[in-house]
């Protein structure tokens, strides 16, 4: 792909007008949080694709956002902080050209004091048993809740928040116990861990005193471990959320990221990072390992397990540093480094034992963000599955696996198995890499446009595949979601405008049109004392179809719609209030294939209407619509048993939908069969990714749509036919 010269002259007109950002020697917090509203905002200012003006409409916004981010549910301030708050409201945008943080540091400092009031609110409340037959009620639409009118009001509150998470918890407990004396079928293990099933076992049913009690420490549990991990976030983290609501009124791409959460984002883009390959969570008694990654370091040591609680990290040879009472984020800065080099994890296994774990720091791939493919043998045909969960690719080196190479490779060993077809499944694809996208629309179609590329008050950009050829000529499916985003969108929209498969899936994707380009801050600072300044993502172009058409707002529309449960609720870049709005430009130069799909789609059309699952899907749909208005729960235990009886029996009929099995049997590749047999845990996701796709109607009609286009009656023909037809036709127009 051609290099982006529009976005490379936005970095040089920044990075020149940002060379009187020189920082004086001394520096402190205060000035490193006014050099970053300094330089977001210019930045936003030069390179965002449409720069909105700051005045008191945007301050609204900009407050409304920051308040709802600090307090979502309405629990921790009062209508006097907010009357207090308020008069800051019209003046964010005079904020920003001083640089005054005044409000910032009033709300921090307002937020610390009352998270700490309501921890002692809450301790104090589930110190007693709760009285649950009182005729109460509580309202779960927090956006439309007013704040608590005083401090006594507050508790009001806190009490049946916490009330409705004690009955929950007593009503779950309460059908464990029954589903043990009428020896349901049902699997226990579906409520709760399986341990407490045992001890539920051996033990004789609790009273209703006894669950109530032990649903109150339950909770407290759970709000003292959010507590924790809410107390371990420095006033820089709530300083990014303040940031954070600033930017976004720009659009809802764009976003500040602290170097914390840059780090994270690069990982999550190129699906490596160089450490021992293991998930970490923290706990009361101390930081846990949660998951070994298969295939790390961590793994092939096999010294350290699941369960194991890390006590002291040491560096190679240096003396171990405990680490107690040390921030998660902190501890994994000290665990993760540069492949080859050594660290020494002092752990307390499961029986209690003390072991220091020597393990060799590696590059670590975190194996569920590629590609997977697998094959299903349907009426007498072999097809194959590849399922995409993101479009990714390494920034920082390009030699590394990409997107675009693995399907490509998993393509080239379907085609050793002789595939019939293949289903290209993007939902819940959130999207990624651009310059991915393009060359791997270009595995599936001959050279030619694939999308536009759109920078503000500028020219529309062709972005093409330059490469003739095709590696996949044959019959193929796209299966998209509300959910499938950007460059999902992008693929998806190319296929079906060179009519070179079938769309199918939720009646329109996400809708995200934009592209997002990632600025480093530290790179317009010359002579930097703040350290890390972070990174800024923020939009700089728009995208289009090759018809001209923007997916901004109105998405990729399926060929084929199937029935979900989001049919009537309102998801997706339309529910986004500063989202960007549609446009269309000119279409590209293209020739689309001659297919008519007319009577594959019909015959699908046909099947989803008459089919019983399709049916209660739509039918639940509606059904989630008709109570999304339904915010109000019973605190009395008498009513609020009732109604979820009451929802129980209603929803009874819908389980139905959880049954549904298709007759297919899904294979991995011979060569990850071969992986598998040496890997338990690899083993494990295949396994129950394939159980998950016999369970999955989506799937087994869009096999069934695939069948279709790969029988004889399928007014279609392949791309390698009209390749030949049409060389045959420029032979004789030559003559």
């Amino acid at each position: 792909m051609k290099r982006n010269y529009r976005v490379l002259l936005i970095v040089g007109i920044l990075s020149a007008g940002l060379w009187s950002f020189i920082p004086s020697q001394k520096t402190s917090g205060d000035e490193k949080d006014k050099m970053l509203i300094e330089l977001l905002s210019f930045v936003l200012e030069k390179g965002h694709f449409s720069p909105i003006q700051l005045n008191d409409d945007f301050s609204k916004k900009a407050y409304a956002s920051y308040i709802q981010s600090l307090d979502p549910t309405k629990r921790y301030f009062i209508e006097s902080d907010i009357n207090e708050f308020q008069k800051y409201e019209n003046s964010i945008d005079d904020m920003i050209r001083s640089k005054d943080l005044s409000f910032f540091d009033l709300t921090y400092k307002r937020l610390m004091l009352r998270m700490k009031e309501s921890k002692e609110i809450y301790s104090e409340i589930l110190s007693k048993p709760l009285n649950l037959n009182d005729e109460e009620t509580i309202n779960v639409d927090y956006e439309k809740l007013p704040f608590a009118t005083s401090k006594a009001d507050l508790v009001a509150r806190w009490r049946k928040q916490l009330e409705f998470a004690v009955l929950s918890d007593i009503t779950d407990k309460e059908e464990i116990q029954d589903a043990i004396v009428k020896n349901a079928d049902k699997t226990i293990s579906q409520v709760v861990d399986v341990k407490e099933n045992k001890e539920a076992v051996k033990s004789a049913p609790k009273t209703f005193e006894q669950l109530e009690e032990k649903a109150r420490k339950n909770t407290e549990s759970n709000l003292n471990n959010n507590f924790s991990f809410i107390g371990e976030l420095t006033r820089e983290d709530w300083f990014s959320i303040y940031l954070n609501a600033i930017v976004t009124q720009y659009d809802p791409h764009t976003y500040y990221f602290s170097p914390e959460d840059k780090e994270k984002f690069d990982v999550s883009m190129s699906g490596k990072f160089e450490g021992i390959g293991a998930r970490l969570q923290k706990k009361n008694e101390g930081i846990e390992v949660s998951e070994l990654i298969s295939g790390g370091p961590a793994w092939r040591g096999k010294l350290l397990e699941q369960g194991d609680i890390i006590i002291k990290v040491g560096q190679g040879n240096e003396e171990p540093i405990d680490i107690s009472g040390m921030r998660l984020d902190d501890v994994i800065k000290k665990i993760k480094g540069p492949k080859g080099t050594l660290v020494k994890l002092t752990v307390k296994k499961v029986d209690g034992t003390i072991k220091v774990v020597p393990i060799f720091r590696d590059e670590v791939e975190t194996e569920e963000t590629f590609a997977k493919s697998t094959v299903v043998n349907k009426d007498g045909k072999l097809y194959g599955v590849i399922y995409l969960p993101k479009f990714y690719q390494s920034f920082e080196n390009k030699s590394q696996r990409d997107a675009f190479k693995d399907v490509a490779q998993e393509i080239e060993r379907l085609k050793e198995l002789n595939v019939q077809g293949i289903v290209m499944d993007l939902r819940d694809n959130g999207g990624g890499s651009l310059e991915t996208v393009v060359k791997m629309t270009g595995l599936f179609i001959d050279k030619g446009p694939v999308v536009q590329v759109k920078p503000a008050n500028g020219k529309a950009q062709v972005l093409p595949d330059t490469d003739a050829k095709v590696q996949w000529d044959g019959p193929l499916v796209v299966m998209i979601n509300n959910y499938s985003a950007s460059a999902s969108e992008i693929f998806a929209a190319a296929i079906q405008d060179y009519k070179r498969g079938i769309v199918v899936g939720s009646k329109q994707s996400y809708g995200k049109g934009t592209v997002q380009n990632v600025f480093e801050l530290n790179e317009f600072v010359r002579g930097n004392q703040y350290g890390d300044l972070g990174a800024l993502k923020t939009t700089t172009q728009k995208f289009y179809r090759i018809n001209g058409g923007s997916t901004q707002l109105e998405g990729v529309k399926s060929d084929i719609v199937m029935p979900d449960r989001f049919s009537f609720m309102e998801t997706g870049e339309k529910d986004e209030k500063s989202a960007l709005p549609w446009d269309k430009i000119e279409p590209a130069d293209y020739t689309p294939l001659n297919v008519n799909f007319d009577k594959v789609i019909a015959n699908s059309k046909h099947r989803i209407a008459a089919n019983e699952n399709f049916n209660l899907i739509s039918e639940n749909a509606k059904w989630i619509n008709n109570r999304k208005e339904d915010n109000t729960i019973s605190l009395n235990y008498t009513s609020y048993k009732k109604e979820l009886a009451d929802i129980e029996a209603q929803t009874k009929k819908f389980k139905d939908i959880e049954k549904f099995k298709n007759n297919l049997t899904f294979t991995s590749l011979p060569y990850e069969l071969e992986l598998m047999a040496k890997d338990e845990l690899l083993k494990e996701k295949r396994d129950r990714w394939h159980s998950e796709l016999i369970k999955d109607v989506y799937m087994t009609e869009t096999l069934n749509v695939l069948t279709d286009l790969s029988g004889k009656d399928a007014n279609t023909t392949s791309m390698k036919g009209q390749k030949a037809k049409k060389t045959k036709e420029k032979k004789l127009a030559s003559k």
